[in-house]
């Protein structure tokens, strides 16, 4: 496919694919060229350099017939009057034409076509790949002016083609040879050729190196000691003597820490950067700070553990009730690391409504294991340099949350808790959930690198620990990362029991309130639940046990022991809250409890039903997704298929509307599952018979009448038991998750398993 781009020659500077440069112009035609290419090419440009360098106007048949197509990323106005330019190169193009513009002569427009690159033989291609990793890396290890970050580029680089292009415009290869790399369209010809120079490379260092350690052995001890004194003198007499001190206790630091021969030379290089600064210097201050943070990292060091099964166990039951399934996996991991010392810890994210207690649990994790805690919110978190770090070029810079919580912990073995996981900001500048995946991910996070420190540090003994109240909005790649534990909602009795041992004792405590002060029955502590508090948790039962404790405490009942009951609650409380449905009889034709689950935990969900004369149209309210209005439709569509066996024979659709209205509208609902609950609504609006309101439904419906699973049974079942329900109906192929479901709940539920609508109606309507 050919295009027109307009061609700026660049001299002495080349620009590779995937290579970003900066530039700056002063001649009007560049300026020109750079406006034409923003205005009206979408900031593409074709960068030429002309081989011959000292030609001064170069005729067009001298110029190369391969380009590359370049993107100006920025352009920025000095006040000198020269621009400055960043491009970054895209790929290499074929020219064939260069021309004028029609509109200024002085400006070279160039006809390209995309240069259709050959197919290589993979196994010739991951075996050059291999190999120029391993060149390039022993260029590195040779070289003591380069970094490591070059290095963890290139071996996460897959492409060939992208693989030379990076070595090539990192190595120091003369102009004309590079010239000849940007010529060069066949990735596996450029690699070959790549092969040869950096071996080239490494003798031409390993030469050098050899000739500067004969030069050093040739001066006489005398005449070096000689330079060695004047050169200390009038560093000391420039910088002052403190300065050198702080090196020197930079050095000594260093030579406790056992680190990589890379990493140390880098370290060894900042010092003696150190040494030829001033104070007053800027790049002084971000030496300075740059060696306290990678100095003071603890490389080495691990807080001893608590191997002690069953103390863990004591610690845990201690704090928190319930949540088994997370004690469990805890002591698993526990009783292997106890077996083999060098067990990676696993990436676990605790998913569950709020309040169910996913923040305190870790932190008791941290205090049973023995580790240092940190926390690390990212809710809202749009920017990934905030994990990563920001580069060292930038003022003020300073590495990500993972490096700042390893030096506050100083420890290489915290427990570190990501918290709100599912509401990280994901926008078009930046994804930070993706650099979560090298973090999180036990097969690299041994050799992770923070932006600011650019080395590399192991994160493999961290105890990663994540919450979430949904799965739902982690990215995919990031949820395979992790292993999921469900943090179910709490049943009423569970809150009694909470209420009790946990939540009022620790009230006490930490007020330093006598244990009298307050008598509250199992009876009280359950309608204080159910009507003054809403929730899958129990942070607003905590909130409102509180505020009885200080209502006693401001009326001095320091003395005596209070007792609740429900005219207390009022007095202190107020009014009830919320209604409690207990067993009164609410029932209305057309009207049906649905079971739903929202990231607050399970709940009920009416959905009425109304009929009128009309024109057979069928609306549906109520803030419902798409596939929650796909589920009426389904629902009507049956109806209507099967009138007959109904005994819907002599109703007539065309001539009625139908409206469905979905409770609780505030909400946003959507899902499968409420098909059968709208079934037997527009149902018992039609037959005029009204449904017991102490039923509820969960299923999606077929067209057939088909009753087919649903996901979220455990948390539905436990918010119809919150709410006086006593029938449910549930898919039959839903079976096997009343395995989880406690017996204490199972008790006092009629489950009903359904395969067929059939089997309902003949319950419900026979």
């Amino acid at each position: 496919m050919e295009q027109i781009l307009p061609v700026m020659l660049l001299k002495g500077l080349i620009l590779l694919p995937n290579q970003e440069v900066k530039i700056e112009l002063s001649n009007n035609i560049s300026k020109e060229i750079t406006a034409l290419a923003v205005k009206k090419f979408n900031r593409y440009i074709l960068v030429i350099t002309p081989k011959n360098q000292l030609e001064e106007t170069p005729e067009v048949g001298d110029l190369p017939s391969v380009g590359v197509v370049g993107k100006i990323k920025s352009k920025i106005e000095l006040p000198s009057g020269n621009i400055r330019i960043t491009i970054r190169g895209v790929e290499r193009i074929s020219i064939a034409d260069l021309k004028n513009n029609s509109e200024n002569k002085d400006l070279l427009e160039a006809l390209v076509t995309k240069i259709e690159l050959p197919k290589f033989d993979e196994v010739e291609e991951k075996a050059l790949i291999k190999k120029l990793i391993e060149l390039t890396q022993n260029y590195l290890s040779l070289s003591t002016h380069t970094s490591n970050h070059f290095l963890s580029n290139i071996k996460t680089c897959d492409n060939l083609s992208i693989l030379t292009d990076l070595i090539c415009s990192f190595m120091p290869f003369s102009f004309t040879k590079k010239i000849a790399y940007v010529e060069e369209i066949n990735a596996i010809y450029r690699a070959k050729s790549l092969l040869k120079d950096i071996k080239i490379e490494i003798e031409v260092l390993k030469l050098d190196q050899k000739i500067e350690h004969e030069l050093e052995n040739s001066l006489e001890a005398s005449q070096k000691e000689f330079i060695l004194k004047e050169k200390v003198k009038l560093i000391e007499e420039e910088l002052g003597k403190d300065e050198k001190k702080i090196s020197n206790n930079y050095s000594v630091k260093l030579e406790k820490l056992e680190l990589p021969s890379l990493t140390k030379n880098k370290i060894i290089s900042e010092i003696k950067k150190l040494d030829y600064t001033t104070d007053i210097s800027p790049e002084n201050a971000m030496i300075r700070n740059y060696l306290e943070w990678i100095l003071n990292l603890p490389w080495h060091k691990c807080d001893e553990e608590n191997k002690d099964l069953a103390d863990i166990k004591a610690k845990l039951d201690e704090s928190h009730y319930g949540l088994e399934e997370i004690k469990t996996r805890i002591l698993e991991y526990v009783a292997l690391k106890n077996n083999n010392e060098d067990i990676k810890s696993p990436i676990i994210c605790l998913v569950g409504p709020p309040g169910t207690g996913k923040t305190s649990i870790a932190k008791n994790i941290a205090y049973a294991l023995n580790r240092k805690f940190y926390k690390i919110s990212v809710g809202g978190l749009n920017d990934s340099s905030e994990l990563m770090g920001h580069r060292r070029t930038y003022m003020g810079s300073n590495p990500g949350k993972i490096i700042q919580g390893l030096r506050k912990c100083n420890s290489k073995n915290p427990v570190f808790l990501i918290d709100e996981i599912d509401k990280l900001t994901i926008n078009a500048k930046d994804d930070p959930a993706s650099s979560l995946l090298d973090i999180l991910d036990k097969e690299q996070n041994s050799e992770f690198i923070d932006n600011y420190i650019e080395e590399p540090f192991d994160l493999s003994k961290v105890f990663f620990l994540l919450t979430a109240n949904t799965t739902e909005s982690i990215p995919e790649a990031l949820k395979d990362r992790l292993e999921i534990i469900n943090l179910s909602s709490y049943a009423t009795y569970e809150k009694i029991n909470i209420a009790k041992k946990y939540l009022i004792p620790k009230i006490l405590e930490e007020n330093k309130i006598p244990n009298k002060i307050i008598s509250i029955s199992d009876e009280i502590l359950e309608y204080l639940i159910t009507h003054y508090t809403k929730e899958a948790g129990v942070r607003e039962l905590n909130r409102a046990l509180e505020k009885i404790i200080r209502k006693l405490v401001v009326l001095d009942k320091f003395n005596e022991r209070t007792k609740i009951s429900r005219v207390k609650l009022k007095e202190y409380l107020g009014i009830p809250k919320y209604e409690y449905l207990e067993n009164k009889k609410h029932d209305l034709v057309g009207k049906v409890n649905a079971l739903g689950i929202t990231s607050g935990g399970g709940m009920i969900i009416p959905v009425e039903a109304c009929l009128y004369d009309g024109k057979g149209l069928f609306t549906i309210t109520g803030m419902l997704g798409k596939v929650m209005e796909e589920s009426t439709k389904v629902a009507l569509s049956f109806i209507k298929a099967h009138q007959k066996e109904f005994g819907l024979k002599d109703f007539y659709f065309n001539i009625k509307d139908i409206h469905i209205h979905f409770l609780e509208s505030s909400l946003k609902k959507d899902g499968p599952s409420a098909g059968v609950a709208i079934t037997t609504s527009i149902l018992s609006l039609i037959l005029n018979k009204k449904v017991n309101n102490t039923i509820a439904f969960t299923g999606e419906i077929s067209l057939n009448g088909d009753i087919l699973k649903v996901g979220g049974i455990k948390e539905k079942i436990i918010g119809a038991y919150n709410n006086n329900i006593t029938t449910i109906y549930i898919p039959a192929s839903n079976e096997f998750d009343l395995e989880e479901i406690p017996s204490e709940i199972k008790a006092k539920l009629k489950i009903k398993l359904v395969k067929n609508y059939q089997e309902i109606y003949a319950d419900l309507y026979s």
